[in-house]
């Protein structure tokens, strides 16, 4: 319908053939050929050839008022297009759980929008499963997860490297029986667990006191079972919970045994009422990752966004 309107608005502005070629840079006699050929498929003409200068048939005077319309979306949306490239507008929706929504996001966050407060983000915690289905959806562009996703469906985005570490209550007696393998929570920070040289506590130790666990289906539960597979023993499991943080609360409430990420134990408040052991597993090391979807557009507030975190040292 406005296929050459730009010619057509030219000769409209100039009211001259002759001005508006020299404008476009075309010859006169190919110009008024490409206007005559828009008329025909419009089925009416545009200019009143007849009058000097050129002046605008009735359908002519409508047809202008509604390219104009036309150039005026489509200006609007070139300067959305350069905002949206300069990270002017936009939003970011990004799914977490607890632990990394409550102690990683924030500051990741927090860096963005003071480098691009014009970004608006998003941020939604719920379990894994409710998460990669947003994900899959669209309504997220990110999930960072511990939980390994579907590689074929999304494309991943390595944030760091966790380890999963025994915290005992302190007043458990077993402790007294374990004392060299001990760590305190500075030990945990440096990363002295992740030493090959550093000894893991045997879990035997701790058979016949009571253990809390996540419930089935999460990450850190099916590695748990590995570990203690691997070691021989059959916890007494007094508790299952659904988040990592709430198990590690009522842990140090001194209800029981928990096994947390040292994620969690350098990010969360620190509880002098828990000692903290290296196990011996290879299940105990997982990666973070933040995955998006994939063939859904890699906008440039997520670019950027992967860019920041992976330039933050949240875990140390």
């Amino acid at each position: 319908m406005f296929k050459g309107k730009e010619y057509i608005y030219e000769v409209y502005k100039e009211k001259s053939f002759s001005k508006a070629a020299q404008n476009l840079y075309i010859s006169q006699p190919a110009l008024s050929a490409a206007i005559k050929k828009n008329e025909k498929r419009l089925g009416c003409c545009i200019f009143d050839r007849s009058s000097n200068p050129i002046q605008l048939t009735e359908a002519g005077s409508e047809y202008i008022k509604s390219i104009e319309k036309v150039m005026d979306i489509e200006n609007r949306f070139e300067n959305y297009l350069s905002n949206l490239n300069q990270l002017k507008t936009g939003h970011l929706s990004i799914g977490a759980s607890n632990v990394f929504a409550s102690f990683i996001l924030p500051e990741i966050i927090t860096k963005y929008t003071n480098k691009y407060p014009s970004i608006k983000v998003n941020l939604v915690e719920a379990n894994s499963a409710h998460l990669e289905n947003q994900l899959f959806l669209g309504a997220l562009d990110f999930v960072i997860d511990n939980y390994p996703l579907n590689e074929a469906i999304y494309e991943k985005h390595l944030f760091c490297c966790e380890s999963l570490i025994l915290t005992v209550p302190r007043k458990f007696s077993s402790n007294s029986f374990v004392q060299k393998y001990q760590l305190s929570i500075d030990d945990i920070r440096q990363g002295i667990h992740l030493n090959p040289a550093t000894e893991s506590v045997p879990l035997s130790i701790f058979a016949h006191d009571p253990f809390i666990f996540l419930r089935a289906g999460n990450d850190t539960r099916m590695r748990v079972d590995k570990i203690i597979q691997e070691n021989g023993i059959t916890p007494k499991i007094i508790l299952e919970l659904d988040q990592l943080a709430t198990a590690y609360n009522v842990a140090c409430s001194g209800m029981g045994i928990t096994f947390i990420s040292d994620t969690l134990a350098q990010k969360a408040n620190y509880n002098s009422n828990m000692l903290y052991y290296k196990v011996n597993s290879t299940h105990t090391l997982r990666n973070v990752f933040f995955y998006n979807k994939q063939n859904k557009y890699f906008t440039k507030a997520m670019e950027e966004f992967i860019k920041i975190s992976q330039k933050t040292d949240s875990i140390q």
